[in-house]
Order: C-alpha cells, then sequence, then structure tokens
C-alpha cells in the first residue's frame, strides 16, 4: 500500500462510523463500474446472438413445461 494510501487510512480511522459505511460503499461500487461495464457488453454480446439464433431458426431449446419439470425434480 502506498504512503498516501496508509495516511488516508490512519485519517479515515477516525471518522464516525456513518462516515466510514458511506466512504466503504462508495469505494466498493466504484470498484464496480469497470466490471458492470464489461458484463453489460458481454450480455448484450449474448443476446444479441440468441435473438440472432432464435430468428434464423438454429436455436434448440426446451419447453417451459420440461424446464420447469426438471426443476421441481432436482429441487424436490
Amino acid at each position: 500500500m502506498t504512503e498516501t494510501a496508509e495516511k488516508l487510512k490512519l485519517e479515515l480511522s477516525q471518522l464516525s462510523l456513518q462516515d466510514r459505511a458511506e466512504l466503504a460503499y462508495f469505494l466498493l461500487h466504484s470498484l464496480d463500474e469497470e466490471v458492470e461495464n464489461d458484463v453489460e457488453n458481454a450480455w448484450d454480446n449474448e443476446l444479441t446472438q440468441r435473438m440472432q439464433s432464435i430468428d434464423n431458426g438454429t436455436a434448440v431449446g426446451e419447453t417451459a413445461s420440461q424446464v420447469l419439470s426438471d426443476l421441481r425434480e432436482k429441487y424436490a
């Protein structure tokens, strides 16, 4: 950890519980921004590919009743 980070850590430990919680929330969510963008792009690509396979008739699927039956059997 850098010297600056160590100094911040010491100073921030003196804050109230509420202030520390808000900072922790901010810091944790600031880490997610890049990951969320990557995940969102990946899902967009996946959904586009699935729609294309449905549209061109190459999609293979199961009926809803079969999926629900399998789930009931698995979790019964």
